[in-house]
């Protein structure tokens, strides 16, 4: 049996979708070793999270850094320095310049909160529920060079209800999230996804929606 694939998750937050990985990986199901989690602050509280489960932290510093490219470079850096050769953003709420994406091709993980190309950036939540939408959901993506642009992996809508605020939407969605995400981790550490163009081609049949 080959060793599982080595992968870095990059967060910013409390690390909700870190710990659906890590309950993943301690039910065997994840197929990947979580070699190191790196955050952008030191006061992330995923931190905490990846410590109580043994996995290295790094912080490397948004504010340490004089511009995206060397934030950027510096993440690369400590990702390859880990010997991680796939990437997870689970919150990370930083953009990776061009070079670095293209350190690890086809090979870095976003999920985002809406149902892409609808509401890209940082406030998709409360964008959708401004537009009046009756479905959102959540996309797991490969990341290129542009924001929340990559090829769709997989999608799954989360109903818009009439009297939804931001917080209860989220709350739906994250649901989803803390499920979709470790499946697709799961599939890519296998090597059951292939990219052709702007479609991701799953191997195997897979029970998860695509």
């Amino acid at each position: 049996m080959s060793d599982p694939f080595p992968i870095a998750v990059l967060i910013s937050g409390s690390g909700t979708n870190l710990q659906a990985l890590i309950d993943s990986s301690d039910r065997g199901e994840l197929g990947c070793d979580i070699v190191v989690v790196i955050a952008d602050r030191p006061g992330a509280g995923g931190l905490d999270r990846a410590r109580r489960a043994g996995i290295a932290t790094e912080v490397v510093g948004w504010d340490d850094h004089t511009d995206r490219a060397s934030f950027s470079c510096a993440i690369a850096d400590t990702i390859e320095r880990h010997g991680a050769r796939g990437v997870v953003l689970a919150g990370f709420m930083r953009i990776l310049a061009p070079d670095a994406v293209h350190r690890f091709p086809n090979a870095i993980i976003n999920v985002h909160p809406a149902l892409l190309p609808a509401f890209p950036g940082a406030d998709a939540v409360p964008s959708a529920l401004s537009y009046g939408v009756t479905v959102s959901g959540v996309t797991v993506h490969f990341v290129d060079d542009m924001v929340d642009h990559g090829p769709i992996i997989a999608q799954e809508a989360v109903r818009v209800f009439p009297h939804d605020d931001e917080e209860a939407l989220h709350r739906r969605i994250q649901a989803v999230e803390h499920r979709l995400l470790p499946e697709v981790v799961a599939a890519f550490g296998r090597g059951d996804l292939a990219v052709d163009g702007r479609h991701v081609v799953w191997t195997t049949s897979a029970d998860v929606s695509r």
